[in-house]
């Protein structure tokens, strides 16, 4: 008994390690994407952007519960097949978005957008990463992966966001990605932006369906909170 329960508590330390790592590795690599693809470190709001990532990480370990942290640096079972393929599918675009911005920065495809735009974009893209964290901590079942979480007893969220649309950090998600182009000063990377909005509208139509059909109680929970992720729309 004691030895089981010794054997969790390391799963669930080296899954939070393994999670930091992830991170900090994301981190990394939007640097490079970013600077390499510009080909030079004086770009101002590429910086801004990589902080505002930063402390919005930094809020996220200190806000968001224990078990979430865990579950989102665990290897997955019982994931989706289509989730597996709709998210390969997005680091194309997802890696794609800051290059394309890079190289616009560097070679000045888009025309110079007034000052206010960045401005405002970085404010929308804030407020999108705090309604993402809003749902995760409503949320404790909030995975990387589609699954039934059989193994966490997974049951329906209904608290905070959920009130009112069924997948909240999806919204979050969308906003972010449609808003980092603008950050950046680049029109042209809007294209890997929106095919990434188009893939999460994928997902979630898909996952929306895996959950009423598999996950007890959730299709009463959609007959009382009618909307997907836009309230009187879909």
């Amino acid at each position: 008994m004691a030895a089981g329960f010794e054997k969790e508590i390391k799963t669930n330390g080296e899954s939070i390690v393994k999670r930091l790592l992830q991170v900090l590795f994301q981190i990394v690599l939007f640097a490079v994407l970013l600077f390499v693809s510009a080909g030079r470190l004086t770009w101002t709001w590429a910086w801004i952007y990589l902080g505002t990532f930063i402390l919005n990480v930094t809020v996220n370990a200190f806000v968001l519960p224990k078990d979430l942290i865990e579950e989102r640096g665990k290897t997955k079972e019982n994931v989706k097949k289509w989730d597996r393929v709709i998210m390969t599918l997005n680091i194309i675009p997802a890696l794609g978005l800051l290059v394309v911005a890079g190289l616009d920065y560097r070679f000045g495809w888009s025309p110079m957008l007034v000052e206010w735009i960045p401005v405002v974009s970085l404010v929308v893209m804030i407020l999108g990463n705090a309604f993402f964290t809003w749902a995760m901590i409503s949320n404790h079942y909030f995975s990387t992966a589609v699954r039934i979480q059989i193994d966490r007893s997974h049951q329906v969220a209904t608290g905070g966001p959920y009130n009112y649309i069924r997948h909240p950090g999806y919204v979050g998600f969308i906003i972010i990605n449609l808003a980092t182009p603008l950050v950046l000063g680049s029109l042209w990377a809007l294209i890997p932006g929106a095919i990434m909005a188009v893939l999460f509208i994928i997902r979630t139509a898909l996952e929306d369906s895996t959950l009423q059909k598999e996950l007890e109680g959730y299709k009463e929970y959609a007959e009382k909170v009618k909307y997907r992720l836009i309230p009187g729309i879909w």
